[in-house]
């Protein structure tokens, strides 16, 4: 069975750190595109960050560009989401997703993935 858990998240100081991991199991990570997605209370879900599942490449939301990076680790069958300087208005859920795809792009819509997480909670405030 195809899961993704994600994992990482709690609460942080304005300025600081977190890094997100979402695990995959039931699949071989490296063969499908994975993004990462927020929400918000009373706001939609946003794409923040994906990447694709040939040669890295990575398409990032405008809000979180400079600050936060995503990354593959296939012998883990991982990917991870590094934010750095955290912003209140960075506080959300946020979920992971995947959909088996080739090549060098990955999108940043919902209805572009098949398998979602349950999420975690990330809390920004002093």
């Amino acid at each position: 069975q195809l899961q993704l858990v994600e994992s990482g998240g709690g609460l942080v100081q304005p300025g600081g750190s977190l890094r997100l991991s979402c695990a995959a199991s039931g699949f071989t990570s490296r063969y499908y595109a994975i993004g990462w997605f927020r929400q918000a209370p009373g706001k939609e879900r946003e794409g923040v960050l994906c990447i694709s599942s040939s040669y890295g490449s990575t398409n990032s939301a405008d809000s979180v560009k400079g600050r936060f990076t995503i990354s593959r680790d296939n012998a883990k069958n991982t990917v991870y989401l590094q934010m750095n300087s955290l912003k209140p208005e960075d506080t959300a859920v946020y979920y992971c997703a995947a959909v088996r795809s080739s090549g060098s792009y990955c999108g940043r819509e919902s209805d572009e993935y098949d398998y979602w997480g349950q999420g975690t909670q990330v809390t920004v405030s002093s």
